[in-house]
């Protein structure tokens, strides 16, 4: 076929838009602003849903070595208040969402591409629209290169976003502050204890400490506040140590082995303000452009699913390709036609739990919802 895609942004998304075409014989080339595969650590562990994130996966044929990375077990869940008190307990997991490091499912990605996919080392500047569904790319390592089809798989601040649409994401009112705890079983027993095998949920009307346990037995936490973005702006992490003691400080009277967690950091704590796009998040239909995951529709992290949605889309897209190559229009409206309304009723959904997790009945509203999730297995 004589098709080539573009894509920027070597993220999930990406990736697996590429395998995909790979898969049916389309070409593509993705450009990354990282200037390698191992430039940076790839964060935590995901959940990978059936009915999306797995979905996509098979499309790329990429089952089995799927399978091969999943954590035994790390899709357990444990929900505690803040005095420690354990209120649910799934060290048992569904099996339907199990857990994965993101580093491996993005090793199984890129091993799974033809090794001139990816140009590394190319940020983009600019993107331009030249007439016909035509665009230019301008990288910040000053190349250049034309594309007749462009996929904007470059995350929450998307430079080809602008392309489509002019909105532009929005603090949520709520912080993360990561944290990670190395050889917990026995550096940190207490604060491994209180994870258990998978997932610590620990919350309060407004805060929480949720963490989880990586394979190695690596404690990660994201401690999260409502709190306002000028706030997390003003926490100075050139002094790690006096930055996690005003963090803990705002965890007073929490357990101990939760506030462990912020206190007993061994690197220098990363500040995440989250983001989100609007839930309805849509454009019209710009020819020879299109964008999925993140770019598309930035959302908080509180289902789950962005890096599902992500993967999902990218087959997606990929799909709607295969079967019409010869009128890439069509298959980008078919896309975005599902894509609208997929992704927004997912950002409805995560914007609730996002409310649901710090409002005023917390913990006691996330107890009730993962007790119906077990009842509805």
């Amino acid at each position: 076929m004589s098709l080539h895609v573009t894509i920027v942004g070597a993220g999930l998304g990406g990736l697996v838009l590429a395998r995909v075409l790979h898969v049916h014989g389309i070409a593509a080339t993705i450009y990354e602003a990282e200037a390698s595969a191992d430039a940076r650590a790839q964060g935590g562990l995901l959940d990978i849903h059936d009915y999306n994130g797995q979905l996509a996966l098979a499309a790329a044929g990429l089952t089995e070595q799927f399978r091969a990375i999943v954590i035994p077990g790390a899709d357990a869940k444990r929900i505690r208040d803040r005095y420690g008190t354990l209120l649910f307990d799934r060290q048992q997991g569904l099996g339907i969402r199990p857990e994965v490091d993101r580093g491996d499912l993005r090793r199984i990605l890129l091993e799974s591409l033809p090794a001139d996919t990816i140009r590394w080392g190319h940020k983009l500047a600019a993107a331009t629209a030249l007439g016909g569904g035509r665009h230019q790319l301008s990288f910040a390592n000053g190349a250049t290169c034309t594309t007749d089809l462009l996929v904007g798989a470059d995350g929450a601040w998307s430079r080809v976003r602008p392309l489509l649409s002019a909105q532009k994401p929005a603090y949520v009112g709520t912080c993360f502050i990561e944290t990670f705890l190395f050889d917990g079983d026995t550096r940190h027993a207490a604060s491994a204890e209180a994870i258990g095998g998978g997932t610590l949920m620990a919350l309060a009307p407004g805060k929480g400490i949720m963490a989880h346990r990586h394979g190695d037995g690596t404690l990660q936490g994201y401690v999260s506040l409502n709190k306002p973005e000028d706030w997390l702006a003003r926490i100075d992490v050139s002094n790690p140590a006096a930055a996690l003691t005003g963090i803990a400080a705002e965890f007073d009277d929490w357990a101990p082995e939760l506030t462990a967690l912020i206190t007993a950091c061994d690197i220098t704590p990363v500040l995440r303000p989250i983001y989100a796009l609007p839930i309805t998040h849509r454009w019209a239909r710009v020819p020879g452009v299109t964008l999925l995951g993140d770019a598309a529709h930035l959302m908080s992290p509180f289902a789950g699913e962005g890096a599902n949605l992500a993967m999902f889309d990218g087959a997606e897209l990929a799909r709607m390709l295969v079967a019409h190559p010869r009128d890439t229009e069509a298959a980008l409206a078919a896309y975005e036609k599902d894509l609208f309304p997929r992704s927004a009723a997912i950002a409805e959904e995560t914007d609730g739990n996002l409310k649901l997790f710090f409002n005023d009945n917390s913990p006691q509203g996330v107890v009730d919802m993962f007790k119906g999730f077990v009842q509805g297995t």
